[in-house]
């Protein structure tokens, strides 16, 4: 069990009193990976603190202000690839089926290709397998890493996190296009509403569909010998 994934998957989930009770060794398990550099686990003191000292109001509405209300800090990965498209359907068929291959079962509601539940997953695989699987999502990382920088959140620095145990520089003109994209304002919810309900998402049985650096991606997590846990609880219970 990769410790370092699990903690960054539970950092990015919705603040509960029961993720807050657990930051004291969420924290721990950060701060003694060899892989981040110093400045890196430096940066993630700050999120690591408020998660386990602040208003648990406070933290939900600010996750929700930043991550459930804006496409563009959406930690849902195909959102980030092919938006609302039929093809991210296909896509999102493909990685259920490889989850399932796998022996695991996400135990939340959210979509297959939320980062949290993909990190839990990538927790239970060879480092080469996590590797390469984060390398195909550096360019969104690396757009998610500038736009929380500009909102002075202290949730940048995961994303900087990631793409430094990935070992890889993102793609700079993929990132470039991401942040073409202009900035959701989390406020104006009418605004909001429309954008979201523009385009329905279809989950057609095509596993091919998609662009190739996400079938490339899904083709990269290979069936385990034996059965991955699927609990998303403390990490301890991990491992």
């Amino acid at each position: 069990m990769d410790r370092t994934l699990k903690a960054i998957s539970l950092l990015l989930s919705y603040p509960t009193k029961e993720l807050q009770d657990a930051m004291p060794e969420i924290g721990a398990v950060l701060a003694s990976d060899s892989r981040l550099t110093a400045a890196a686990r430096r940066d993630l003191r700050p999120l690591v603190d408020a998660l386990r000292t602040q208003d648990i109001y406070e933290l939900e509405e600010q996750y929700v202000l930043l991550f459930d209300r804006s496409r563009t800090l959406s930690l849902n990965l195909f959102e980030h690839v092919h938006g609302e498209s039929r093809d991210r359907g296909g896509a999102m068929v493909s990685l259920i089926e490889n989850y399932r291959e796998a022996g695991f079962e996400p135990a939340t509601s959210e979509l297959p290709d939320h980062l949290p539940v993909l990190l839990e997953f990538l927790a239970t695989r060879p480092f080469n397998e996590v590797r390469e699987t984060l390398t195909d999502a550096a360019h969104i990382f690396e757009a998610l890493l500038t736009r929380l920088i500009r909102r002075e959140s202290p949730y940048a620095p995961i994303f900087g996190a990631l793409i430094q145990i990935a070992g890889a520089k993102a793609n700079k003109k993929a990132v470039a296009e991401l942040l073409e994209l202009p900035e959701d304002d989390p406020t104006d919810l009418a605004a909001l509403d429309e954008v979201w309900e523009e385009t329905q998402v279809t989950f057609g049985p095509d596993p091919n569909a998609g662009c190739p650096q996400v079938r490339d991606m899904l083709s990269r997590i290979d069936i385990p010998k034996n059965p991955a846990p699927s609990s998303a609880a403390a990490v301890n219970n991990g491992g």
